[in-house]
C-alpha cells in the first residue's frame, strides 16, 4: 500500500510509506504485548511530556509535509549508524549479541546492572532473535540517548556513533511531538487526524488514510502509538528496512549464481 499525502493541492505519493508487513507488525505486537516492556514505554512517555513541556510548545516541523520532506535527512543521519552497528558487530554475523551490547555501553561509560542491559535489549529486540538487527541497533542507540545519558551530557552519545546522531535524534523526537497534540507521550487517531488536516483544511485526509496511517503504527492494537512503535515505524518508512532486504536479496541471489555456476 502506498501512502498518500496532499502537499500544496497536489495529491503526490511517497512509495517509501508503504504498509509494515504483517510479520514486521506481529513481531512488535508479540514483544509489547509482554507487561514487563511496560516499563519503559511509561518511562518513554514521561520523557516525551517532559520535552514537549521544556519546548513550550515550540517545533520545527509546522505540517506534516514538513516532515516528510525531512525523509531524505533522516534517512541519511540513521545509515551513518551503519558503521557503528558493524563495530560493535564483533562476529560479523548481522546482529549484536548481549556481550557485545556490554561493550557498546562500556564504551558510552555507562555503569547499568545486568537486569537494566537485559532490559534494554529485550525491549529492541522485536522478533525475539537473541540478537539486535540494524533497525533495532537504532532504536536501542535512541533509547539510551533518551533514558540513560544523564540530561546533564547528552552529547556522550556521540562517543558510540556519528556526531549527527544526537541531531538526528532530536529531530525524530521533535517529529513525534508535533505528532503529539494533547502532549501525553503517546499518539491517538485524534492527534492523527488533526495534524494531517490542520495545513490544509480545505483538502481534508480520507478517514480511511488516517485510520491506515494509524494502523500501520499502533503494532499492539491498543489504541495508541508510544514513541518506540512510532521510531520503528519511521524506521521504515524511509526505507532503512527496505535497504537491508533488498542487499540481502541480492546477495543471497548472488551467492545462487555462483553456485549454479560451481
Amino acid at each position: 500500500m502506498i501512502m498518500c499525502f496532499y502537499m500544496q493541492g497536489t495529491s503526490q505519493c511517497y512509495s517509501s510509506l508503504k504498509s509494515l508487513s504483517n510479520k514486521f507488525r506481529g513481531m512488535l505486537c508479540h514483544c509489547g504485548s509482554d507487561n514487563k516492556y511496560n516499563r519503559l514505554d511509561e518511562k518513554l512517555e514521561k520523557k516525551m511530556i517532559e520535552v514537549k513541556r521544556n519546548s513550550s510548545g515550540q517545533s520545527n516541523f509546522k505540517s506534516v509535509d514538513s516532515i516528510i520532506l525531512r525523509f531524505p535527512q533522516f534517512k541519511a543521519g540513521l545509515k551513518n549508524i551503519k558503521g557503528v552497528f558493524e563495530h560493535h558487530d564483533e562476529d560479523s554475523n548481522g546482529i549484536i549479541d548481549r556481550e557485545e551490547l556490554k561493550k557498546c555501553l562500556e564504551k558510552l561509560q555507562l555503569s547499568l546492572k545486568e537486569q537494566e542491559i537485559d532490559e534494554l535489549f529485550d525491549f529492541c529486540d522485536i522478533d525475539g532473535s537473541e540478537g539486535i538487527q540494524f533497525n533495532e541497533f537504532i532504536v536501542l542507540l535512541c533509547l539510551i540517548y533518551l533514558l540513560v545519558i544523564p540530561s546533564s551530557s547528552p552529547d556522550m552519545i556521540e562517543k558510540v556513533g556519528s556526531p549527527e546522531l544526537k541531531a538526528t535524534f532530536d529531530t525524530i523526537v521533535d517529529a513525534f511531538l508535533f505528532l503529539d497534540k494533547n502532549g501525553d507521550g503517546k499518539l491517538n487517531k485524534k492527534d492523527m487526524l488533526k495534524s494531517l488536516n490542520e495545513s490544509y483544511p480545505r483538502e481534508k485526509s480520507p478517514a480511511h488514510v488516517t485510520k491506515n496511517r494509524f494502523k500501520e503504527m499502533d503494532w499492539d492494537k491498543n489504541g495508541k502509538v508510544s514513541f518506540r512503535e512510532f521510531l520503528f515505524s519511521l524506521i521504515r518508512w524511509v526505507g532503512i528496512d527496505t535497504d537491508e532486504e533488498i542487499t540481502e536479496s541480492n546477495e543471497i541471489g548472488t551467492n545462487e549464481e555462483i553456485t549454479d555456476r560451481e
